[in-house]
C-alpha cells in the first residue's frame, strides 16, 4: 500500500468514527438542526407576514442562524478526544497531524452544516422566496457552511484546554466568519436586486480553497500547544 492511500485510509477511518460516535449521540445534531429551525421560524412570526419584507430578510436571517446553529457543537469537535487521550495518538499517529485534524472537520460539517444546508430550501418556504433564490442560499450554504467548520476547527483547537472555552470560542470564531455570511447572503440579496452573483461564489470558493490549506496547519499547531 503507498504512502499516500494509507493516508487517505486513515483519513477516512477517523471520519467514519467520528459519523458513528455522531449518530449514537443524535442529540448533538438534532440540538443544532432543532435551534436552526426554531430561530429562522421564529422571525416570520414576530415580524408578521408581509411577503415582500420577509424576502428580504430570508438571506441574512437563514445565514445567520445557520451560523449560530453550527457554533453549538464546535467546542465539542476536539474536546472528547483530549479527554479520553485519543487526541494523543492523532498527535503520534501514521499521518500528519493537519490532515487528521482536516479529516474531524470533514465530519463536523457533514454531521452539522451538511446538515443544516440541506433543511434550509424548507425553511426558505416560510419566508417567501422564490425557487431561484432558494436555489441560491442552498448553494452558498453549501459552499460557506464548510468554511464556518474549518475556520470553527481553529477556535475550538486553541479554546481546548481553557476554562469557559464556549464563550471564548464564540469570541474568537464569529468576528473572523463574517466576511463569509456577508458573501454567502449577499448573493441571495444580488439576485433579488438584479445583479450578478458570479463574484459572492468566487469570493466564497476562494475563501475555502485557502481556509482548505492554512487552517488544518493551524489546527493541528494549535492542538500541539494543547496536548503538551
Amino acid at each position: 500500500m503507498s504512502a499516500s492511500t494509507h493516508t487517505l485510509a486513515v483519513m477516512r477511518s477517523i471520519v467514519q468514527r467520528d459519523l458513528s460516535l455522531a449518530l449514537r449521540r443524535k442529540n448533538d445534531s438534532l440540538s443544532a438542526l432543532f435551534f436552526f429551525v426554531v430561530v429562522a421560524s421564529l422571525f416570520p412570526l414576530g415580524i408578521g407576514p408581509e411577503p415582500t419584507l420577509l424576502a428580504k430578510i430570508a438571506p441574512g436571517m437563514l445565514w445567520v442562524a445557520a451560523l449560530l446553529a453550527a457554533m453549538l457543537s464546535l467546542n465539542r469537535l476536539f474536546a472528547e478526544d483530549f479527554q479520553d487521550g485519543t487526541l494523543d495518538q492523532l498527535v503520534l499517529g501514521a499521518i500528519p497531524l493537519p490532515l487528521a485534524a482536516l479529516s474531524k472537520t470533514i465530519s463536523h460539517w457533514i454531521s452539522s452544516g451538511l446538515l443544516l444546508t440541506r433543511a434550509s430550501p424548507i425553511l426558505a418556504i416560510q419566508f417567501n422566496l422564490d425557487g431561484q433564490s432558494t436555489l441560491i442560499l442552498f448553494l452558498s450554504l453549501l459552499i460557506g457552511t464548510p468554511l464556518l467548520s474549518l475556520i470553527g476547527s481553529i477556535g475550538a483547537a486553541l479554546t481546548l484546554a481553557t476554562r469557559g472555552g464556549g464563550m471564548l470560542l464564540s469570541l474568537l470564531v464569529l468576528p473572523l466568519v463574517i466576511p463569509v455570511l456577508i458573501f454567502g447572503a449577499g448573493a441571495v440579496d444580488a439576485h433579488q436586486a438584479g445583479l450578478p452573483i458570479d463574484g459572492h461564489f468566487y469570493l466564497l470558493g476562494a475563501m475555502l480553497v485557502i481556509a482548505l490549506f492554512f487552517a488544518p496547519i493551524a489546527t493541528a499547531a494549535s492542538l500541539r500547544i494543547a496536548v503538551e
